[in-house]
């Protein structure tokens, strides 16, 4: 017999699958039909994959009730205590417990991915030390050469000899086949002062990070093709050739630490680059800051890019097609062009770390709880841009990861940075993240190391579905049609390439400052999204695909084309990628070069290459002053240090909206465009807002609400837009016709007075430890400042309720304001749910459920987890039992509340119902 709450769970979700729940009755016609895709999806951690099937699918239904649309799969280390419960990680139980979450999954329409590994990077006990992540051990020898050529070091003892080159001046010589077996060097150097120098492939000997039992290793040398298929020989076995149900598998952020050599890279580099490795092998190892050896290791950095690619990205792409999947990685941190590593697979997926200022009035920023670095928008657009050049149709993203420290994050904080995200051109969130708890474990169950935690113990779950469905919302659009960003970057690796300092170099978000923004490129990007221009990044290899039609530049026939091709300043560029930025122009293409390359990169054929590049550069005759032009075939090229200047000469219009402060992106569905706009400023904006779009039609779409009605619009295309800090709207541009009623405006002179309840009823319920009395409040404070003590350590739900009058005025709106709120908001006004308040500004139109003369409202506010751990760490109430790293704050030491602050709760107020007109 099923139980009674089992039963009830599943008839809700049943209904959720038939019925439009996202929008107000009547208007959700005029939203995109909404698909498991644009729900928000959430990593799953299964520690120590204890889970069994009646749990997993009472945990999906939980999920799927809040407004998930899928999981991600992440099996990890597990609880003490629980060590007989744990599931050996691809055994035939576990396989049967994955089969069984996929089926599960289906019945809710949700979705399900697996990471191909456990914790990160990939590994496991299937990766032996041939195959584990490899690097480069040096080591030099002087006269009289007697000790043996070979790696004494107890952790190498398995490092084989990849070259040896022996130096006397100018004089190099190559020894390797003078070395036999045991290491003894059988060469007698000519007169001279020789010095040796021996490369060998060492290992890093890094073990798998978080791995879940049955996942623990060596990780995995993701350079070597070899490799991987061994590794995923395991994935094959346990599958039994039978695919299992998943859509995608994905691969965490590249963080294979030190990790920067592989055997088969001497043989790549003599193949790609035309010259031996080896014979550089002094300078390429020493302290030298040459030319020279700048270019030697931007050709090594290339050919790790290439090995990463070819013998890692693309097969394992391939092998999950192979299983009816698709192939989500995460290429930030690689060795390699991150353009061309995210275009490589099906979803290109970015990552949020930390959190980011945003001048929005009232937003909670404790510097005690983020961490000292903030998301980039233009790194995010690394995963965006690969996936709109390659034609691709969803961007993820791995977001919320340290938004704030443990129990402390607000859903109103995560807003701004998941559209900081959407801006970038992501429209497919997964939250990091919801670790699977059986029901038998105390309050707060278990949890991941890293917050955020989107767990149903959280005292935000009851509200989370206001953020599920905002972000359903507003994915729903960014997930149709196709984005429309007019201008193509073109991002100048080889200079980020061309530096003698360190070996290889992993492209991390944490060393932007190093790598991205000192750089031409950077101040380009920001630049002109400023003043409104949306672009797209292009690498060299995704250029040389590009084609001209009808004066645009196409780069696949999935991808929206582009207007222009812009070159910012850059230093190095191949031969090849100046000729076919000429050949465009000469098929049709617009190309704005800021200014033209100086030089070609790397060390092979430098005097040929330099000859040729040189004979390009004086074929170019442009004529004019400040903006140069000239013609070429059908197209031209211009040449301007002023770029958004030279952008304006050629026809190409900025948004100027973005003067305002808004920020917006773009996409084409067939006829119409859609706008996505946020307000991030401090400043309400109400204005008639210029858009280039032309189509006279335009919709207000409310993502917030599900609110959709027809805009007013003026001379020249304008439509009104009001938003207050924090605020989104979506505007539609249609030529179709259009059935919904006008947008409701708000003047900005309120009408008559403001109503302001001041008297309450507050009860709480839904949280502990303990639960406090109910009282009678005569004015709005923070509940932990009621006489009561256990409301200080209370985490839960306070339910405020309260009656008030209204009196008869010409009022075509009233609106909800609850003033400061500790930290979400559910509504009821006469007894009908008004909707979820959890973000800034925290207000809601409610005159459709006011009658005249006495309303009743009731508000249920939720606070946040952290007084209540602070109450447990104080008592010193075990909850943390973790194997591994089990759990840290966000300096990433151990983790202790017990002298944390009491976190104001509950309604702060002022709450007043302001009448419009």
């Amino acid at each position: 017999m099923i139980p009674v709450f089992r039963r009830t769970a599943r008839l809700l979700i049943a209904l959720a699958l038939t019925i439009p729940v996202l929008h107000t009755k009547g208007q959700d016609r005029a939203w995109p039909v909404v698909k498991k895709e644009m729900r928000p999806w959430t990593r799953w951690w299964w520690m120590g994959s204890a889970v069994n099937e009646q749990q997993l699918t009472d945990a999906l239904t939980t999920y799927r009730t809040a407004g998930f649309g899928g999981v991600e799969i992440a099996p990890i280390y597990g609880a003490i205590g629980y060590e007989k419960q744990y599931v050996p990680y691809l055994s035939s139980r576990w396989i049967q417990l994955l089969r069984h979450t996929v089926t599960e999954a289906g019945k809710l329409d949700m979705g399900v991915d697996l990471t191909t590994g456990t914790g990160w990077p990939f590994g496991g006990p299937q990766v032996s030390a041939p195959f584990a992540a490899s690097k480069l051990v040096v080591k030099e020898y002087h006269a009289p050469f007697t000790e043996k050529i070979r790696v004494k070091e107890g952790k190498q003892p398995a490092a084989v000899l990849q070259s040896l080159t022996a130096y006397n001046g100018s004089q190099v010589l190559q020894l390797k086949d003078k070395v036999a077996p045991d290491g003894t060097l059988n060469w007698t150097p000519p007169p001279g002062n020789w010095t040796l120098y021996a490369l060998f492939n060492g290992k890093t000997r890094q073990m798998v990070k978080r791995a879940a039992p049955g996942g623990e290793g060596f990780t995995l040398d993701h350079l070597s093709i070899e490799a991987l298929h061994t590794y995923l020989d395991r994935f094959d076995a346990a599958f039994g050739k039978k695919a299992p149900g998943t859509r995608a598998f994905y691969n965490d952020s590249y963080e294979v630490y030190g990790a920067d050599w592989t055997e088969s890279l001497p043989a790549a580099f003599a193949k790609n680059r035309g010259y031996d490795l080896s014979r550089y092998a002094r300078e390429f190892t020493g302290n030298d800051n040459s030319d020279t050896v700048a270019r030697l290791k931007s050709d090594y950095r290339e050919t790790m890019s290439e090995l990463l690619l070819n013998n890692f990205t693309r097969p394992w792409t391939d092998w999950a097609h192979h299983y009816g999947g698709v192939s989500k990685n995460q290429a930030h941190g690689s060795p390699g062009n991150l353009l061309d590593l995210y275009a490589a697979v099906d979803i290109p997926e970015c990552e949020t770390f930390g959190s980011t200022y945003f001048p929005i009035p009232g937003l909670r920023r404790d510097s005690a709880d983020v961490r000292n670095v903030e998301p980039d928008p233009v790194m995010l657009k690394f995963a965006s841009s690969a996936a709109h050049v390659a034609g691709h149709p969803l961007v993820s993203c791995e977001t919320f990861t340290w938004l704030t420290e443990h129990f402390k994050t607000s859903l109103s904080q995560c807003k701004p940075e998941v559209e900081q995200c959407f801006l970038a051109g992501v429209n497919h969130v997964f939250y990091h993240g919801t670790t699977f708890s059986p029901p038998e474990v105390p309050w707060p169950g278990w949890l991941f190391y890293a917050s955020v935690n989107f767990v149903p113990s959280n005292s935000f779950w009851p509200h989370l579905p206001g953020l599920n469905n905002y972000i359903t919302r507003v994915q729903s659009v960014l997930q149709s049609g196709l984005p429309d960003n007019e201008l193509l970057i073109y991002w100048p690796v080889y200079d980020v390439w061309n530096t003698p300092k360190g070996r290889d170099m992993p492209l991390k978000v944490h060393d932007i400052d190093e790598w991205l923004h000192p750089t031409p490129f950077y101040k380009q990007v920001t630049g002109l999204q400023k003043v409104g221009y949306s672009l797209d990044f292009v690498s060299d290899d995704l250029l040389s695909k590009a084609i001209v039609a009808g004066g645009k530049i196409s780069t696949n026939s999935k991808a929206a084309p582009y207007k222009i091709l812009v070159v910012p300043s850059a230093e190095i560029m191949p031969v090849a990628t100046l000729e076919q930025i000429l050949q465009l122009a000469r098929q049709g293409a617009t190309v704005l070069f800021q200014s033209l390359p100086k030089d070609v990169p790397g060390l092979g054929q430098l005097d040929v290459r330099r000859k040729k590049l040189k004979s390009l550069l004086a074929s170019l005759h442009f004529t004019g002053t400040g903006i140069r032009e000239m013609k070429l075939g059908k197209g031209k090229l211009l040449l301007s240090e002023d770029v958004s200047a030279a952008l304006q000469q050629t026809g190409i219009q900025r948004e100027k909206l973005t003067d305002s402060g808004l920020k917006f992106i773009r996409r084409k569905d067939e006829k119409d465009t859609y706008y996505y706009l946020v307000n991030h400023t401090p400043q309400t904006i109400d204005e008639e807002t210029k858009l280039n779009e032309i189509n006279k039609t335009v919709i207000l779409l409310d993502p917030q609400t599900g609110l959709a009605g027809k805009g007013t619009t003026g001379k020249d295309n304008n439509v009104r837009v009001q938003l207050q800090p924090g605020e989104a709207v979506i505007l539609k541009c249609t030529a179709n016709a259009v059935d919904l009623p006008d947008w409701k405006y708000l003047r900005n002179t309120q009408i008559g007075d403001s109503i302001e309840i001041n008297k309450w009823q507050l009860q709480f319920s839904n949280g502990g430890p303990f639960i406090p009395a109910p009282v009678q409040l005569a004015s709005l404070a923070s509940w932990t400042s009621l006489q009561d003590t256990a409301a200080q350590s209370f985490s839960g739900t306070g339910v405020y309720t309260a009656s008030f009058e209204l009196p008869v005025q010409k009022v075509s709106e009233y609106v909800l304001d609850l003033g400061i709120v500790h930290e979400s908001a559910r509504v009821w006004i006469n007894g009908q749910d008004a909707g979820i308040l959890w973000s800034i500004p925290f207000r809601l139109r409610i005159g459709k459920w006011l009658r005249l003369g006495e309303n009743t409202i009731r508000i249920e506010v939720a606070n946040l987890m952290a007084n209540r751990i602070r109450y447990m760490d104080q008592h010193k109430i075990p909850w943390r039992r973790y194997h591994e790293i089990n759990f840290v704050n966000i300096n990433y030491k151990d983790f202790d509340a017990s002298g944390w602050k009491v976190q104001p709760s509950g309604l702060e107020g002022p709450v007043r119902i302001i009448p419009y007109n």
